[in-house]
């Protein structure tokens, strides 16, 4: 239960973020935290991370993929099959950064990005894709160091 209560902050803080981000910093368009390294700057992201996918209506794939995605990582959970905490946080995360892509694909039709590191180039993206990318990390880390196949744990136990 508490774990939910965590998923369910998470994506009420990328949600407030994006909320600011329309009322406030989409009349601006941008504004310049370090001038020409770090701004907010308002961008309708319409495709996918970093806007890929953006030149067809991909809304309700994303979504439905979104949902898919969070429904297997509920089985994967359910079933213990993630055996560390590390392996478990990472995917709190990419649930909470999925499922708040999610809800802004279906309120707004597109995602809110705001974060624009433009000394180095990179796409703007928010809260969610920070946790997409936090999480995804951390799972890698976990299959590459801590996950341990049936035979793997079954050779250690004996």
């Amino acid at each position: 239960m508490h774990v939910l209560i965590f998923i369910a902050l998470m994506i009420v803080l990328d949600q407030v973020v994006k909320y600011w981000a329309v009322a406030v910093l989409q009349p601006a368009h941008t504004i310049p935290l370090i001038e020409n390294v770090f701004h907010l700057t308002y961008v309708e992201n319409r495709g996918a991370a970093f806007s890929l996918f953006a030149k067809f209506d991909s809304r309700w794939f994303f979504v439905t993929l979104a949902v898919l995605i969070t429904a297997a990582i509920c089985v994967a959970l359910r079933k213990n099959w993630i055996q560390t905490q590390l392996g478990r946080w990472s995917l709190y995360l990419i649930s909470a950064g999925a499922l708040g892509n999610a809800i802004d694909r279906v309120i707004r039709g597109f995602v809110v990005d705001l974060f624009d590191f433009r000394a180095i180039g990179f796409p703007v993206f928010n809260v969610a894709d920070i946790f997409i990318c936090i999480g995804g990390a951390m799972f890698f880390i976990y299959i590459l160091f801590q996950h341990k196949d049936k035979e793997q744990k079954g050779e250690q136990d004996d």
